[in-house]
């Protein structure tokens, strides 16, 4: 079996990061099987890669490797591209014509961006995986064909299932070894050793020095998202080696090129991303802004006790003007009268985990207006916009769901999950 070295420099693969060698390591030692496999990342990641990995260290490396970009046939020549058509068949069909899976026979296919494919072809592409069998477009002739495939997608195919756009059982045959290809901002150094191969390469293209990096342009290099990863770090390497007169490129010189909306892991300048949640088990934003809400709830109560514990141990934290004014803002009020003097305890007992009450000037504890805990539960609340929504649209459930956000079929699958009437 090749090792990851090898194998990168084979295919020009740049990087160390451990999502990378992963990556390469399970094309590798699925390569000698005639299992499907099924690519996954975002677009730009170089998942075309993959393939050919898995084709020319399997026993069909000597067969043809064909790769179809599914998402730029349109869909009423899809059929006809993949499976061939007869003479006749459709205007413009004057001859018999073999299509990828009849060329490809004893090789690989790679289907791109297999998340585009019509479910009609679905369909028929399903038959070949399961039986090997596909008939041409026009014909009721059954032609065999004994074909590798490899399928990628930057589609959340889940997702796409559940918006009744992509064959759940097709899914399920693709995945049968599932390969995830990083992006570029998960890769750490990776994106600096990029950046100098293309800056090289560049170099040698138009007869000019290679540029470099000073250190606050790696930095920034660093610190950017790269939405469009290597495509967009090998685009705007090109534009910077071009357009640049000085080869020694400082950070003032390489934020031009960069998109800067939003595209930053840390920036004080930029409102923080909050990534507490995993975004697949919620159905809308609406619901995604309830669970932030109540997240943030839950951190103010936590605020409030660490400073009762605070104030309990220490009570002359609570003389100076910043404890005032801080008091004053969790509490939400106009005035907190704190005196010089205060007891040198205060007993726990009047401490309440999510205090309800406030302290006065004499150290006791005043009532104020009770809090009442309102219900943090996402399904609660799930349930509460549903049945507003029904009962606003008088259990018009089409009507319901636009108003709610979400699809008619999550709607429907609500309904009867938490057993609304």
């Amino acid at each position: 079996m090749a090792n990851i070295q090898e194998v990168k420099q084979r295919f020009k693969l740049i990087g160390n990061s451990v999502g990378l060698n992963r990556a390469i390591e399970v094309a590798v030692q699925v390569a000698p099987t005639d299992l499907s496999v099924l690519i996954t990342g975002e677009s730009g990641t170089g998942k075309e890669s993959f393939p050919q990995i898995i084709h020319n260290y399997s026993h069909r490396k000597h067969g043809k490797y064909i790769a179809v970009n599914c998402g730029a046939i349109p869909d009423g020549t899809i059929d006809s591209e993949l499976f061939g058509h007869e003479k006749g068949s459709f205007t413009g069909a004057v001859n018999d014509r073999k299509g990828y899976f009849e060329e490809a026979n004893g090789g690989t296919i790679f289907l791109d961006e297999i998340g585009e494919l019509p479910l009609s072809t679905q369909v028929r592409l399903l038959r070949v995986l399961e039986a090997g069998e596909f008939m041409r477009v026009g014909s009721s002739k059954t032609y065999k064909t004994n074909v590798r495939v490899v399928a990628a997608t930057n589609v959340n195919l889940p997702q796409a299932i559940e918006d009744g756009k992509f064959r759940e059982d097709l899914f399920y045959r693709l995945n049968t070894v599932p390969i995830q290809v990083v992006p570029l901002r998960e890769r750490g150094d990776d994106v600096l050793m990029l950046f100098r191969k293309f800056a090289i390469d560049f170099a040698d293209k138009y007869k000019m020095p290679s540029i470099r990096l000073e250190s606050d342009a790696k930095e920034i290099i660093l610190r950017y998202d790269w939405p469009g990863n290597i495509r967009q770090l090998k685009n705007i390497t090109e534009q910077v080696s071009i357009i640049e007169t000085n080869r020694e490129i400082d950070a003032q010189s390489l934020i031009h090129y960069l998109p800067q909306e939003n595209n930053f892991k840390s920036n004080s300048n930029l409102p923080a991303i909050y990534s507490g949640m995993d975004e697949k088990k919620f159905n809308s934003e609406r619901e995604i802004l309830y669970q932030i809400l109540f997240d943030m709830k839950k951190d103010m109560n936590e605020l409030k006790k660490l400073v009762h514990n605070i104030i309990d141990k220490d009570p002359s934290y609570m003389n100076t003007d910043e404890t005032k004014q801080f008091l004053q803002n969790i509490y939400n009020e106009k005035e907190i009268n704190l005196t010089p003097t205060v007891p040198s305890t205060i007993s726990t007992h009047h401490i309440d985990p999510e205090p309800k009450e406030r302290i006065s000037l004499d150290g006791d504890i005043e009532d104020t207006e009770e809090i009442v805990e309102e219900s943090l539960s996402i399904v609660d609340k799930e349930i509460e916009l549903i049945n507003k929504a029904l009962k606003k649209h008088q259990g018009k459930r089409k009507q319901a769901a636009m108003d709610l956000g979400i699809s008619e079929r999550t709607l429907y699958r609500k309904i009867k999950e938490y057993n609304i009437s």
